[in-house]
Parts: C-alpha cells; sequence; structure tokens
C-alpha cells in the first residue's frame, strides 16, 4: 500500500484580478509585478496589494497573486469574512456564480465587482501523474488526515487534477490556526 502524503499550503487572504480590473485599479496599461513564486508553477504573489472595503469592515493590503485571471475572485476566510461584513459561500476556485460582491480600490482608482467573494473548498492540487499513483481522479472528495497536537481530519477535500499542478493541499488559515497547521507540514490522505 503507497503512503499518500501531501505538502501543505496555508492560504491567507488574497486576491486573482481579471486584466480590466488590474488596468482599472493600477492604470491603463500596468501589468502586475512578481514578488515571489508561489507553489503551483507559474503562479506567483505580485507586488501589488489593493485595498477591501466591506460593508463592515476594510483591509488596507490584501495581496494579488497573479498572473491576471479571467474573472476577479476575492478569496477570505470565515473570520475575514465577518471582519468585512459580507456572507460568501464556500466554493471552488473559479465558481463565482452568485457569490458575494465587494468593493476594492486601488492607488488608480476603485470598483465594485457583484460577485466573485468566496471561501475557497479545502483542496489538493495534484499533477496527472500524482493523482495516478494515488488512485485519485479529478474532483473526487477526499479524507484528509493531519497528525500533531491538535490532530485533524479534513472531510470533503477536492481533488483537483492537471498536467501543470504539483502536489500540494491548500487550506485557508482558519482551518490551519485551529488545527495548528503551518506552510509545509504533511497531509494523509486517508479515503
Amino acid at each position: 500500500m503507497i503512503h499518500k502524503e501531501v505538502p501543505i499550503g496555508v492560504s491567507a487572504r488574497h486576491i486573482h484580478l481579471s486584466e480590466e480590473h488590474v488596468e482599472a485599479l493600477f492604470g491603463e496599461g500596468y501589468s502586475l509585478t512578481e514578488m515571489k513564486p508561489l507553489s503551483q508553477p507559474g503562479q506567483y504573489a505580485a507586488n501589488e496589494t489593493v485595498a477591501v472595503i466591506g460593508p463592515k469592515g476594510t483591509f488596507a493590503k490584501v495581496r494579488i497573486l497573479g498572473p491576471a485571471r479571467k474573472r476577479t475572485q476575492l478569496e477570505v476566510s470565515r473570520t475575514d469574512a465577518f471582519a468585512l461584513g459580507v456572507n460568501p459561500p464556500v466554493r471552488e476556485s473559479g465558481d463565482i456564480a452568485g457569490s458575494a460582491g465587494i468593493k476594492l480600490q486601488g492607488p488608480a482608482g476603485e470598483i465594485v465587482i457583484e460577485e466573485g467573494v468566496i471561501v475557497a473548498a479545502r483542496h489538493i492540487h495534484f499533477h496527472t501523474t500524482d493523482a495516478e499513483r494515488y488512485g485519485v481522479t479529478d474532483k473526487q472528495k477526499l479524507r484528509v488526515r493531519v497528525g500533531g497536537e491538535r490532530g485533524v481530519v479534513f472531510e470533503n477535500v477536492v481533488a483537483r487534477v492537471h498536467g501543470q499542478y504539483a502536489l500540494d493541499m491548500h487550506i485557508d488559515t482558519d482551518e490551519a490556526n485551529a488545527a495548528g497547521i503551518k506552510n509545509g507540514d504533511k497531509a494523509e490522505i486517508i479515503d
């Protein structure tokens, strides 16, 4: 039997912007600049940040993750959502239809997105070869155990399989804090 270990990445609040919204917030013709690469190939934390303004609260410097995407999406934890005064659904990345809206402010202007705020569903990125080795299929729901002093089993962890992904489990800061998990810790797929 193969030991199905996966590295964990804790995902703090962040935003993905469309090219149109990059220009609206930073100026015509503006392009994001890379601060540091992320665990997934081609993805990076940008030097740029935006203010996120909700009905109840504001986060002054929310990191943008690049490159620009087709649609703008803000990913927050449930605690962040309470602080902002919004009620976003738990969704897979990219599934923003009917989700919460929010105001965004950059150095060149501000915009209101009508939808795009989600609490990201916990998930594991699998390269196709890792998925085959672990016997996992795209969109499969998994159970994953994390040991330690505050050990936990996560249910409904979505498998995301693609030939350009690197093996990595993503959970949000609320989940990580509750279980005492930090970046680089390991999880085990149990079924």
